[in-house]
Formats: structure tokens, sequence, C-alpha cells
């Protein structure tokens, strides 16, 4: 049955408008701050297959409808009335869950005595318990220490909540109240749902319904195409790098190869590391999967905003991902900070863009989001408080014609700031700073965006604070175009005071009462030489509190003396900056920063490619041992949070290659001899 497309719009525009409706009743009726402010969850509607055909515009998560739910529900199998199920499990799940703070619900639509459609609901919850206090830690090394795990299962049989599960999920976590708050907040949503789906059902009728499904998606995927037709044919290569797993000064790197084919997109990210054993893995189950592919859903609604949201959106979308590499990690791997590696995919994929369209495409973002959570001590019922005082975020990448934006940027999720008031009323803490940081955004003729400072200080000794996902230390966003690189991310304990200290990339640092903590985030690359930008908007930077007076003068040769600019100095001091330049090498269209530049010019693309190939054939056990192995002698000479010396990693270079020539002498040979018994 095929529909007119007017009824197919009236019918597009229910299902959104249902799924929508759905997040807001659980936006109103959940218990924690990552429901009522953050809003870290969402909602959707899902055809038999598990796909989504409806999801929310303006609230939520965005960017996650092209999870699938299939594998979810054929793992329980038989489903009735009333069923509800429940899982937070990477593997198991095949990638609807990421980590295991992410609760998803899913839950049948009967019609007739038959499933006509499911309802979808994810929240991110306060702590499922786990090594540390809100689950999440870099150094969790396997998926055991990061919290409960929950097979696909019924939480809800008929109707009725089944207690032994409720049991179960309020003794394995550290906020039973909160979990339970927000997941029967979600079963309300799902509820709404249902009753929607069936309204929609009675007005139309269930043939009108069942056939709207597939033909929304398939009218998505037309104007998707249309959209991605934008980007011109070939092929574009890129790769960026988390700066290290934490529990070692490695960093890791995300390639990408991009090829683009009359709006048809192939994303192959052969030459990506393999994955680690901290919490840097993203588990996808080696498809197509939302966490990889948000930076082309933002691509898709900048070139045409009444796409529907859908998982038609990505029809054109292919990927390839090698099995046991960050991207397609083996269980039991740690996965509890893979938007961290989100984030360098949506940087890989903006970078091969770039190429393909560089007046078009932003300079890098912060690349970076930082739930900072604090965990009280103990009260007297063995309780403890765990709150986010602030989810992070740096600051957007410039493009042409455009600043990035400041304390923002386009991330693969849209969760929202926690007011100060809301925190303080929550947490024993005093915030004492929540500004713009400033110079932190790269100049350019368009500047990046700004990155965000914070400061605060608990009233209990014994408080730890988790920044879990924190990066931009060493690899900096990146410039375009001429556009300088944003700032490296810091975070100092006790700043201005005598015993201020820098503690860098941390995993959880314990406080005393009075202390206090900064965490500064990454602003956003500059785009086009910083010399054409209009003096009087530098001024306006400079009263707004953006940029300095020093950095106007250094970077952008802009003097302002008694809060004007001072034309004649200014054209002296551009006339001396373009001079100088003159006697330099033709500056690069990608400004990476010095450390990128010294590690590239080392570790370079075809030696660091190699090496992921011969790690990746071998098993999950050897492999981190000859990991290890390979590069021993490059760990004895870096640190996090020191910049490269370039000798030391030249004479380093000479050791690594010499082990990963034996270790593919022992790769090929064994394979040759098979092939000679053949």
């Amino acid at each position: 049955m095929k529909l007119d497309p007017v009824t197919l719009e009236i019918l597009a525009t229910k299902f959104a408008a249902a799924a929508e409706e759905m997040s807001y009743f659980l936006k109103r009726t959940g218990r924690s701050q990552y429901v009522k402010e953050a809003a870290d969850f969402s909602t959707a509607l899902v055809d038999t297959r598990g796909k989504f055909y409806a999801y929310p515009r303006n609230i939520g998560v965005s960017g996650f409808f092209d999870l699938d739910c299939g594998p979810t529900i054929a793992a329980v199998g038989h489903l009735e009335p009333g069923d509800v199920i429940i899982t937070n499990h990477p593997y198991m799940s095949s990638g609807l869950a990421t980590h295991l703070p992410d609760f998803n619900l899913v839950q049948p639509y009967f019609h007739d005595g038959r499933i006509v459609s499911y309802g979808w609901s994810f929240v991110h919850s306060a702590d499922v318990g786990g090594r540390v206090p809100s689950s999440i830690s870099p150094s969790n090394f396997e998926l055991f220490q990061e919290g409960m795990l929950i097979p696909p299962m019924k939480l809800v049989k008929r109707g009725e909540m089944n207690k032994d599960a409720e049991g179960f999920l309020r003794a394995n976590c550290r906020t039973p109240d909160a979990n339970m708050g927000d997941i029967r907040a979600m079963l309300a949503a799902l509820h709404l749902g249902e009753r929607r789906v069936a309204r929609i059902i009675a007005q139309h009728g269930i043939d009108t319904f069942e056939a709207a499904i597939p033909g929304v998606l398939s009218y998505t995927a037309v104007k998707a195409r249309e959209a991605f037709r934008s980007i011109p044919d070939g092929t574009f290569e890129f790769w960026d790098y988390i700066d290290d797993d934490l529990v070692s000064a490695l960093p890791l790197r995300i390639r990408l190869k991009l090829t683009i084919d009359d709006g048809l997109l192939h994303l192959d990210f052969t030459g990506s590391d393999p994955q680690v054993q901290a919490a840097y893995n993203l588990p996808t189950a080696g498809k197509r999967h939302s966490q990889m592919t948000a930076w082309l859903t933002s691509y898709a609604l900048t070139r045409d905003p009444t796409l529907p949201l859908n998982s038609g959106m990505l029809e054109p979308v292919t990927i390839y991902t090698e099995r046991g590499s960050l991207l397609n990690p083996e269980f039991p791997a740690a996965v509890g900070v893979r938007h961290a590696i989100v984030h360098r995919v949506m940087d890989a994929t903006n970078g091969a863009l770039a190429q393909a369209l560089p007046d078009f495409m932003p300079a890098g973002c912060a690349g970076i989001i930082i739930p900072v959570v604090l965990a009280e001590p103990e009260d007297s019922n063995g309780r403890r408080n765990v709150s986010v005082v602030q989810p992070m975020v740096g600051g957007g990448g410039a493009h042409n014609g455009g600043d990035g934006a400041d304390g923002r940027h386009s991330g693969p999720v849209n969760i929202g700031n926690n007011p100060l008031e809301t925190t303080e009323a929550n947490a024993d803490v005093t915030i004492l700073s929540y500004a713009m940081r400033i110079d932190s955004g790269g100049a350019g003729e368009w500047r990046g965006g700004s990155g965000a400072e914070l400061t605060f200080s608990p009233h209990q000794s014994g408080s730890q604070v988790l920044g879990r996902g924190m990066d931009r230390f060493r690899f900096v966003p990146w410039g375009l175009a001429g556009g300088l690189p944003g700032l490296a991310a810091r975070t100092i304990v006790n700043r201005g005071r005598p015993d201020e200290h820098e503690v860098g990339k941390l995993d959880m640092v314990e406080l005393q009462a009075g202390d206090t903590i900064t965490i500064l985030t990454p602003g956003g690359g500059g785009y086009g030489d910083p010399l054409k930008r209009d003096p009087q908007r530098v001024l306006k930077d400079v009263r707004g509190g953006f940029v300095s007076a020093e950095s106007a003068l250094r970077d952008y040769g802009v003097h302002i003396a008694d809060d004007r600019v001072d034309k004649s100095a200014t054209t002296l001091r551009r006339s001396e900056m373009v001079a100088a330049r003159a006697r330099d090498p033709e500056r690069p269209f990608f400004a990476f920063g010095r450390e990128r530049d010294v590690w590239d010019a080392v570790f370079d693309d075809t030696l660091l490619s190699r090496i992921s190939a011969a790690l990746l054939t071998l098993p999950l056990g050897a492999r981190t041992v000859a990991r290890r192995v390979l590069w021993a002698a490059l760990l004895a000479v870096i640190e996090r949070n020191v910049p490269f010396a370039p000798d030391a990693l030249a004479h380093a270079r000479v050791a690594v290659e010499r082990e990963l020539a034996l270790l593919e002498a022992r790769v090929v040979k064994p394979a040759l001899l098979t092939a000679s018994a053949a």
C-alpha cells in the first residue's frame, strides 16, 4: 500500500509529535538532574525491525535515531502486552547501550493481538555501581569494573514490575531512589507513546499506519541522499588523536577514509588503533552506529533542515570498522568514556569533509564533553551523594563567515547546563566561577569559540571530583585556512594560591574542605587569516572578555588603547607581521599545533597504519602484550601533559620499527606456512 504525499506528511508529523511528547513527559516526571536539567535522555518510536521511525527534534540527546533495538528484542523472545525490556549491556544489546549508565527500555505496542510498533527510551543514570562513584572511570580496564550488567530482560511483565529485577537494580548502585524514579518516568513515557500510537491507528486505520512507517523512512532516505550530493565526489583521508588513554601516555588514533559517490558515503576506519585496556572504546558491533554518524546527521540537517529525524537519514551511509579496534571492541573491553572516542570520530569526519568543502566546514571544535562529578563522603547511613556539578564542553570551530560558538559546540549530544543554584542545592559545594575562558578560541578572520572556565569548592573533606572524558591537553582543536588552533585544556587545584598545582587530565582527585578546583576547556579553532579580521570585531571581543588586549596585538595585530582601536598603530603592526610572514614557509590549510606537528613528523601515517594492521591480526590477549612491547621504548621517553621532545621521539621510533618488523615477521610467516601447506 503506497500512501499519497499529503497523508504521508500528516502521519510523519504525528509520529514525530508522539516521540516529542514522550520526551517532554519524561523530563517533567524524571527524578535525577540528568533528566531534569541536563536532559541526558531520549525517546523514540521503533518499527518492527527495531529501527527508529520517529525521534524528538527539540528535546533530549540529539542524533541517536540510527540505533538498533532489533538484537535486544530478539534476545528476549516472546513478548506480551504490558511487557517492557530493559538493558544496559553494550555487547549483548549490539550497541543499543554504549555504556552501562545508559538504561534502555523497549516496550512492544500491540494492535489486534500482534506487535505493530515499539516504544524506546533511555536515561543516563547517576550511578550503576562499579569501582568508582558515578561508575565511569577512564582507568577501568574491563567492563565488569564499570557497574552492574543488565542483559536484555523483562523489567515489566504483563504490566507488573518484576520485583526481583527492581531489587537487583536497587542493590547494585549508589543512587537507588534516583535511578528508580527515572525508570518509572521512562515507563510512563512509554505508556504515553502506546496511547498515542493507538490513537493514530484509530484515526487512520492499521493499514495506513503500517504503510506510513516504511514510507516515511524511504522519503527521508531520498531527501538525505540529495543533501549528501552537495559533497563533491572523491576520497578524503584524515586522522585525529585522543591525547592518551590515561593509563599510559600513548596517543590513540582515529583514522578515516571517506569516499563520496553521488550522495552515497562510505566511512572506512581501517588504520584506527586497536582497543585499549582502558575505558576509551566505542561498542558498535561492527555496524553503522549513531555514535559514529553524528557529524553526518548535523551536516545533512544543515543542508536540509526539513529532514525528518529517523533512521532513514543514514541509509545513504555505510561504515567499515575492524574487529578489535577502538571503534569495534571485543568483550569485555571497558567502554565508559566512549564519548571521547565519539568526539574524535566527529573531528575526523569534519577534517575529511573540510578537504571536500573548505569554504563550508568549520575548524576543529573543542572535541570534549566532561561530566564533572562530585562524590561526597558517606553519611551516617552509608549513602553517598553523587551529583554532576556541570557537564562541560568547549568552544565551537569557526567557519568561513562566522565565529565559533562560545562555550558550546556541535557534539554528539545536546545536553544542557545545570543551573548553578540547582547544583548548590543538590550538593555540598560552592560554585566560585563559571565563565568564558579568555584567549582560548583560535585566532582567525573568524574567531574560534571560547572554552569554558569552572571553579568550585567542596565543603566536606574527602570529597572526590571525577572528570571523565577530559582531553585536548596535548592535541589541540585545529585551525583552518590560516586560522590558529584553540587553546589546550587545563585542570588546576587551588589556582592562585601558594599550593596551586596542575593535575592535568584526571581520573579522580580527592579534595579537602576549602580546596578549589578549576577546569578550563579548550576553545575552537579559528578560520582564515587573523590579520583579515575587522579591528572593530577584535575590539568587541576584548570588551566582551573573549580576547585580551595582549592577544589582540600578538595574534590579530590590533593595537587597542583607551578602549579604542589605534588605527595607525594597528596598520603598522599588521604590516610588520605580514613582512615577517614572508620569510616563513607557506601556512598549511590545517593548523594542528606544535604537539601534533611534532608527533606526525616522527610517527607518520604509514607507520601507524602498519602497527594497527599487525596488532589486529593477533588474538586479543596476545595483542595487548604485543602492543605494550612494541611501544615500550616510546613510553619510556614521553609523559602525559608534557611537551613532546622531537629527538626523544625520533630515537624511540627506531626501537618501535625494530619491534614492528619482528611482529610482522611473526604474523606473516605462519600465514605463509599455512598457505604453502594448503
